[in-house]
C-alpha cells in the first residue's frame, strides 16, 4: 500500500519533470534569447560565414523539435551539453553551483525551521497576548519585505559596518578552489543563509501558531490543565508532538520558495550558486546552462515534495488510514444509490 503510493508519486514526478523540460525549452526557443548573436557580439571581425558555422555547430539551424529531442536524449544519459559562454561542461559548472546552493539552502532550511517553529509555539501558546501580536506583526513585515532588501540591509550592517562577515562571494577572493576549506565556505554562506531564513520564517511561524492555538483549545489540553499542568508543560509534553510533524512537512513542501529566495540572495551577495548561475545564463543567452539549471532546480523541488510524502506516510498514522480507506473504496465501490461510510477517528 505504502510502496504503491510512493511509486505512483515518483511516476507523477517523472511526468512533471518531462513536462517542465518541454515547456522550458519552448519558452527559451520563442524568447528573445539569441545565443549566437550574444556570443558573436563579444568578438571582432566575424564574417557571415563564421556566424553560420557557429549556428550549425550549436545546432541552431535545426528545427526546434530536433534540438529538443537531442538535448533531452543527452540529459537522460547525463550529458547536459557545453556552456556557450564558459566553454565548459554544463554538468561541471552545475556541480559546483549546486554544492554551494545546497549548503546555503540547508543552513537556511534549518534556521527557518527552528526559529519559525519556536516563534510559532510562543505565539500559539500565548495567543492574544502582546508577545503573540508582536510575533504576528513581525511575520507580516517579513512576508511583505523582498529578499534582496533584507540581504542588502544585512550586508550593510554585518559586512560593511561591523565587518563580521564577508561582503560576498562563495569563497575568499584570490584563493584557489582546492585551497578553500569547509569553514571558509560556511563563513561565506552564513549571511546569505540568514537572509533566506529570515524571509522564510513567516510561513512556518504562522502555521505553527495556528496549530498550537487550536491544540491549546482542544479537549486534550483542557484535560491536562485540569490535572494541574501549566501551559508550557502541556505544550512541551503534548503540543510539540501534535504540531511538529506538520511543520516539518511544510518545510519540505516550501522548497520552491526556498530556492527562489536563495536565488535572489545569491545575486545580492554575488554568491556562486544555482540561482546566480541561472540568472547569469539567462542574461548571457547561454541556453544549455540555463536549461540545465532550471531542470536541476525542478528536481530539488520535487525531491522536497517527495520527502514530505515519505514522512507523511511513514510517520503519520492518519495518513496511512486515509490511504487505506481510499484504496478500499476503489477496490469495493459502494452500490449505486448508497453512500460509502468512512468512520471518523475514535
Amino acid at each position: 500500500m505504502v510502496l504503491k503510493r510512493l511509486t505512483l508519486t515518483l511516476a507523477r514526478m517523472a511526468g512533471l519533470l518531462l513536462s517542465i523540460t518541454f515547456i522550458a525549452f519552448l519558452l527559451v526557443e520563442f524568447s528573445p534569447l539569441d545565443p549566437v548573436g550574444k556570443y558573436v557580439s563579444s568578438l571582432r571581425g566575424v564574417s557571415d560565414e563564421q556566424v553560420a558555422r557557429i549556428a550549425e555547430l550549436w545546432g541552431q539551424n535545426l528545427p526546434w523539435w530536433e534540438r529538443y529531442l537531442g538535448w533531452l536524449g543527452g540529459v537522460l544519459t547525463g550529458d547536459f551539453g557545453v556552456s556557450h559562454i564558459h566553454r565548459a561542461e554544463v554538468t561541471d559548472i552545475l556541480a559546483t553551483a549546486v554544492g554551494n546552493s545546497l549548503l546555503l539552502m540547508a543552513m537556511a532550511w534549518v534556521l527557518s525551521a527552528v526559529l519559525g517553529y519556536g516563534l510559532g509555539v510562543l505565539a500559539g501558546a500565548t495567543r492574544g497576548s502582546v508577545l503573540d501580536r508582536v510575533v504576528v506583526l513581525v511575520c507580516y513585515v517579513l512576508t511583505s519585505t523582498p529578499t534582496f532588501v533584507v540581504g542588502l540591509v544585512l550586508m550593510l550592517i554585518f559586512a560593511v559596518q561591523l565587518g563580521w562577515a564577508p561582503i560576498g562571494l562563495s569563497q575568499p577572493l584570490g584563493m584557489l578552489s582546492e585551497d578553500v576549506t569547509f569553514g571558509d565556505r560556511l563563513q561565506h554562506a552564513l549571511l546569505p543563509a540568514i537572509t533566506v531564513a529570515i524571509v522564510g520564517i513567516a510561513n512556518v511561524t504562522v502555521h505553527t501558531r495556528q496549530a498550537v492555538g487550536e491544540f491549546m483549545e482542544s479537549d486534550v489540553a483542557r484535560f491536562a490543565r485540569a490535572r494541574g499542568m501549566g501551559t508550557w508543560t502541556v505544550v512541551r509534553r503534548h503540543g510539540v508532538r501534535n504540531t511538529l510533524l506538520p511543520a516539518v512537512m511544510l518545510q519540505f513542501t516550501s522548497l520552491a520558495t526556498l530556492i527562489s529566495g536563495s536565488a535572489l540572495a545569491e545575486v545580492v551577495f554575488s554568491y556562486h550558486g544555482l540561482g546566480s548561475v541561472i540568472t547569469q545564463a539567462g542574461l548571457d543567452s547561454d541556453v544549455p546552462l540555463l536549461l540545465g539549471g532550471v531542470l536541476i532546480a525542478a528536481v530539488l523541488v520535487f525531491v522536497g515534495n517527495f520527502c514530505a510524502d515519505v514522512i507523511a506516510v511513514a510517520l503519520e498514522p492518519r495518513v496511512r488510514r486515509s490511504v487505506a480507506a481510499q484504496e478500499d473504496d476503489a477496490a469495493h465501490p459502494a452500490p449505486r444509490g448508497e453512500v460509502a461510510y468512512a468512520p471518523g477517528p475514535q
